[in-house]
């Protein structure tokens, strides 16, 4: 059954993709992050705006995205800056306390156990609402996660 030129134009990149595929040559040095353990213990405590932060990991993954994980302690009313927005993409894991999400001027309450996510160049801002200290983990993913 012979191809229309419509089928043709739509396979033709899918056939030439192979060809345009980097070669991986496997006695480059690795440049994903390795798997590994991150004990809580071991992380450093940073602290800035009155928030203490703990970095876990920061590198790339093997399928080629940036990745970047930390941990934030948040005192009540605190944020750790004023609304923003990134390429990268952003999920929040809620451990203890009440924060703020908001994304695009619309408010989230998020308690233990809540995640929250914002995907690239949407405006957001976390803040802690609560009464007591609020901590979160920050998984960042995307071009500028790193």
């Amino acid at each position: 059954m012979p191809l229309t030129r419509r089928e043709l134009c739509s396979a033709l990149p899918v056939a030439l993709l192979p060809a345009l595929l980097p070669v991986e040559d496997p006695s480059a040095p690795q440049s994903s992050l390795p798997s590994a353990m991150y004990p809580f213990d071991s992380l450093p405590v940073r602290t800035e705006n009155n928030a203490q932060f703990r970095e876990v990991l920061k590198g790339r993954l093997a399928t080629g995205e940036s990745l970047e994980v930390h941990e934030t302690t948040l005192p009540p009313g605190g944020t750790p800056h004023p609304p923003h927005h990134h390429v990268h993409s952003e999920m929040w894991l809620i451990r203890e306390g009440t924060v703020e999400l908001a994304v695009n001027g619309t408010s989230y309450r998020l308690g233990p156990g809540s995640a929250g996510f914002v995907r690239s160049n949407d405006e957001h801002r976390i803040k802690n609402v609560g009464t007591t200290p609020a901590t979160y983990f920050v998984v960042a993913i995307g071009p500028g996660a790193v």
